[in-house]
C-alpha cells in the first residue's frame, strides 16, 4: 500500500502538503510558546464488523489476492515465524509512542505474535524514518510505502526494478521494509505507521467498497478498525499458510470465521457490487495534482455519473460529489453546498458511515457560520466532534472544535468559545505538526469560512 499525498474525501491529511513559512522561525518559537501543548490519543475503542461473515470472506479474498492496480496474486502469504519490528533512521518520540501503542493493538486484537526489538538487530519488518524529499524523489505522490525484501531505503532504491521486489513474484513473507517521513505531522507518521504496517502483514489490495477500513484509498479511517483487525487475525489463523491458492483459503475462510466473529453467521450476506476500474482511475485522476481543473472536474462528474449507472446508493455514490463540492469551493460556493448535500444524502441512507458524514459536515458547517447560523449548528458540531474523537483523527477534530468555537462566539459564549479553541489548537498541533499549519488553520477558519481550503 502506498499513503498517496492527494486531494482526498475532507480537510487535508497531515504532512502530505508542504507549507511555506510566512515569517521568521524566531517569531514561529515565539508563537510555540504560547500555544497549548499538543494532545494525542490514549485508549482505542474499536467497533466489531456488523456484517455477514459471507460478505467478510468475499472482502478477505478481494484483498489478499490482488494488487490496488488489479494485478491478480497466485498465492496467499503471510509472516509465519513470531515477527519481529525494528525501528531504524531518524524517528522522533511520538512515532516511537504510535508504533509501541500499534505494536500492543495487534497483540491483543489481532493475536499476531509481534515485538518490537533494538534497531541494531535484524528484523522482519524495517520501519526507517527518512525525509519526505528521498521518498519524493523515487514516488513523487506517495507520503510513505512498504516493499518486500528490503531491511534498508537505500537497498531498495538500488534493487527497487529487481524481481526481489516484486509483490507478485512473492511466494512467502521474511523481509520487509516500511518508509516514513520523520519530517511529517506527528499523526500523518502515525497514520502511515497503521496503514503500511498492516499492510506488511496481510492485505495488499484497497477496496473502495469498504465503508470501515484503512483499507481503502479514500483515507476516510486513519487507525485501524475492528474489521481490519478481524482481517489481521484471520491472516494469521492456524488453518492458514503461505503458499495457499485462493480457492484452498476460500474454502477454510467460514470455519475460520465462525470462530473468530461468530455474530457474523448469524447477519444475512448483502449484495455488494464491484467497483468498476473506470470508476476508480476516474476518481483518482479527479485528485490528481496533474491535470488541469477542467480536467479533473470532468473526472469527478464522470464518477459521479458511472454510480449512478451502478445503482450505488452508498458511500461510493456520495464520494464524487465530495470531490465537486471541494471544487466549486471557491467559484460556486451554492454549487459547492448543494454537492454536499448530495453527498450527506446517500451517506445518511448508509449504515456505518458516522466519519464521513463528519467530514461533510466539516465543510457545511463553515457556510452555516458565514451565514451567521452559529447556534443551529452547535449540536451537528457536536456529534461530528464525538466522531472524530472515536476515530483519533485529530487534524479533523481540531478543524471541528475551531468551528465550533466561532459558533459558540455567534452564540454570544466568549468564555465557552476561547476553552474550545485552546483545545482545537492542542489537537491541531499533533493533527498539523507545524505551528505555522495552526495558525494558518485558525486564520482560514475565522476570517473566510466559505472559501477554507484546508484539504480536501
Amino acid at each position: 500500500m502506498i499513503r498517496w499525498a492527494a486531494l482526498l474525501f475532507g480537510l487535508a491529511v497531515a504532512g502530505c502538503t508542504s507549507v511555506q513559512t510566512p515569517e521568521p522561525q524566531t517569531r514561529v518559537r515565539v508563537i510555540e510558546a504560547q500555544l497549548p501543548p499538543a494532545k494525542a490519543f490514549s485508549a482505542t475503542r474499536p467497533v466489531a464488523p456488523a456484517r455477514s461473515n459471507k460478505n467478510i470472506a468475499a472482502d478477505f479474498i478481494s484483498l489478499h489476492f490482488a494488487l490496488e492496480g488489479g494485478t491478480t496474486l497466485p498465492v496467499f502469504t503471510r509472516f509465519e515465524t513470531p515477527i519481529t519490528v525494528r525501528l531504524t533512521g531518524t524517528p522522533t518520540p511520538s512515532m516511537q509512542r504510535d508504533l509501541t501503542h500499534l505494536l500492543g493493538r495487534l497483540q491483543r486484537e489481532a493475536e499476531i505474535d509481534i515485538k518490537q526489538i533494538p534497531a541494531d538487530q535484524q528484523a522482519n519488518i524495517t520501519i526507517q524514518a527518512v525525509s519526505q524529499e528521498q521518498i519524493q524523489r523515487i514516488l513523487p505522490q506517495a507520503a510513505c510505502f512498504v516493499v518486500p525484501n528490503a531491511s534498508s531505503f537505500e537497498e531498495y532504491r538500488k534493487d527497487r526494478r529487481k524481481r526481489k521486489s516484486s509483490w507478485t513474484a512473492l511466494r512467502s513473507r521474511e523481509r520487509l521494509g516500511i518508509f516514513i517521513p520523520y519530517d511529517a505531522s506527528p499523526q500523518e507518521k502515525r497514520d502511515c505507521l497503521h496503514e503500511e504496517l498492516a499492510q506488511a502483514l496481510g492485505p495488499l489490495n484497497d477496496l473502495y467498497r469498504l465503508p470501515d477500513s484503512v483499507f481503502n484509498d479514500d483515507n476516510i479511517h486513519t487507525i485501524l478498525t475492528g474489521f481490519d483487525m478481524l482481517i489481521l487475525r484471520t491472516a494469521y489463523a492456524p488453518e492458514l499458510r503461505s503458499g495457499m491458492t485462493r480457492e484452498q483459503v476460500q474454502a477454510t475462510l467460514p470455519t475460520i470465521l465462525s470462530r473468530l466473529n461468530p455474530r457474523g453467521d448469524a447477519l444475512p450476506a448483502q449484495e455488494v457490487s464491484a467497483t468498476p476500474r473506470e470508476w476508480i482511475n476516474t476518481v483518482q485522476k479527479s485528485l490528481g495534482s496533474r491535470s488541469s481543473a477542467r480536467t479533473r472536474m470532468k473526472a469527478a462528474q464522470r464518477a459521479a455519473q458511472i454510480g449512478k449507472e451502478q445503482g450505488w446508493t452508498d458511500h461510493r455514490r456520495a464520494y464524487p460529489h465530495y470531490i465537486l463540492g471541494r471544487m466549486a469551493q471557491f467559484d460556486d460556493p451554492q454549487e459547492a453546498l448543494q454537492q454536499y448535500q448530495i453527498a450527506m444524502q446517500y451517506l445518511r441512507a448508509t449504515p456505518g458511515t458516522d466519519i464521513h458524514q463528519a467530514y461533510v459536515t466539516t465543510q457545511t458547517a463553515a457556510f452555516a457560520l458565514a451565514q451567521g447560523k452559529g447556534p443551529e449548528i452547535l449540536p451537528e458540531l457536536d456529534r461530528a466532534i464525538a466522531v472524530m474523537t472515536r476515530a483519533e483523527n485529530a487534524s479533523q477534530l481540531a478543524t471541528l472544535l475551531l468551528l465550533k468555537s466561532e459558533a459558540l462566539n455567534q452564540a454570544g459564549r466568549p468564555k465557552q468559545a476561547r476553552s474550545v479553541r485552546l483545545d482545537s489548537l492542542a489537537w491541531a498541533r499533533y493533527g498539523f505538526g507545524s505551528d505555522v499549519v495552526v495558525r494558518s488553520l485558525m486564520q482560514e477558519v475565522a476570517e473566510a469560512p466559505t472559501t477554507n481550503n484546508r484539504g480536501g
